[in-house]
């Protein structure tokens, strides 16, 4: 299998974020990547081949233009007003306030935010952008014939909605992948996110379609991390009513009651005939990730790469979490090692 990637990825290296109440380092870092491509060439996985600019038209597909503005601009007027270091949201516009976007820096990174975890500086706008080009680079060529391949994305991207960034993501890489795979002729295209917190900002830019569904696997809502969408309950809309499954899980949710909820989802995918898949891969479901509450071990992700082979789609890869960072790179590379060898 072959692996996109870019080492501009560590232009995104956020000093600390807002967690349990403290300003502390942040667990999204240059070396989960640096580790997942150094595993990736010790495993003899496959060639590892650079991102092709693809330029703003394809993320303008998925992001809105004051939203893109905004993140390309965010950081000189940072730095004109408070001076060369990370910025941080401050407000948010809950109920009561009305949302319109404010003139200033400390107002648009507010209003643009959805959590304090997330820093903007000097090279997130050319770091997103690159994580953008690797997953654009793997789906195209996915559309041009491979079986599979790996899109090693950093900044990650499926808390992303299409004027929203937060949970260290900046630009949703699985949307617009799947959005230049249906551009580019599918008919529909189904997204698979197995990460440990549910992907909101997938769902929302998709929830009115009836050509994506998305499936997702997560730390139930009522628990966890973002607490505020990925309920059962929500199907989709108009349109997109029916495209959309959630299965949320309780902390300490095991192998077995997890590689349940991912035989249902793969069911679904299954009955959805889709031309084309993209899976959100997460390893932060992983029983020693800091910030998560699953129990799956290293061997588990073998599994799991093996049960989305199955599908037998032509099927796109994108790095989303995982937080242990020593065994990243086993529990990535197990997922995808699973995939090739089923």
């Amino acid at each position: 299998m072959k692996t996109v990637y870019t080492e501009r990825h560590a232009l995104q290296d956020g000093q600390s974020e807002l967690i349990d109440g403290k300003l502390m380092p942040c667990w999204e870092r240059p070396r989960r990547a640096e580790l997942v491509i150094a595993r990736v060439r010790e495993t003899g996985l496959g060639p590892v081949i650079a991102p092709r600019e693809h330029g703003i038209e394809p993320v303008a597909r998925v992001h809105t233009a004051p939203y893109l503005r905004f993140l390309e601009t965010a950081w000189d007027a940072w730095v004109a007003e408070h001076g060369a270091y990370d910025a941080l949201p401050l407000i948010w516009p809950t109920r009561t306030f009305r949302h319109i976007e404010p003139d200033a820096i400390d107002g648009k990174v507010s209003f643009f935010a959805m959590d304090a975890g997330t820093p903007i500086m000097a090279g997130t706008w050319q770091a997103a952008r690159a994580s953008a080009d690797v997953a654009l680079t793997a789906a195209g060529m996915v559309r041009n014939g491979e079986r599979a391949v790996f899109g090693l994305c950093r900044p990650p991207g499926h808390h992303a909605a299409a004027d929203v960034f937060g949970g260290y993501c900046f630009l949703n890489n699985a949307a617009i992948a799947a959005q230049a795979l249906v551009d580019r002729g599918a008919g529909r295209v189904a997204i698979l996110d197995v990460d440990y917190h549910h992907g909101n900002g997938t769902q929302a830019i998709f929830y009115d379609r009836p050509d994506v569904l998305f499936v997702s696997l997560h730390g139930h809502p009522r628990q966890e991390f973002p607490y505020f969408l990925g309920y059962e309950d929500e199907t989709g809309e108009a349109a997109g009513e029916g495209a959309n499954l959630n299965l949320p899980l309780a902390w300490g949710t095991d192998f077995e009651a997890w590689s349940a909820a991912l035989e249902t989802g793969c069911r679904r995918i299954a009955e959805w005939g889709p031309d084309a898949l993209v899976v959100s891969v997460g390893v932060d479901t992983f029983k020693d990730d800091p910030i998560s509450h699953f129990t799956l071990e290293s061997e588990d992700f073998l599994r799991i790469g093996e049960r989305i082979a199955r599908l037998g789609r032509p099927t796109v890869f994108l790095m989303e979490g995982g937080y242990a960072i020593e065994p990243i790179g086993i529990n990535a590379v197990n997922v995808l090692a699973g995939f090739e060898q089923a």
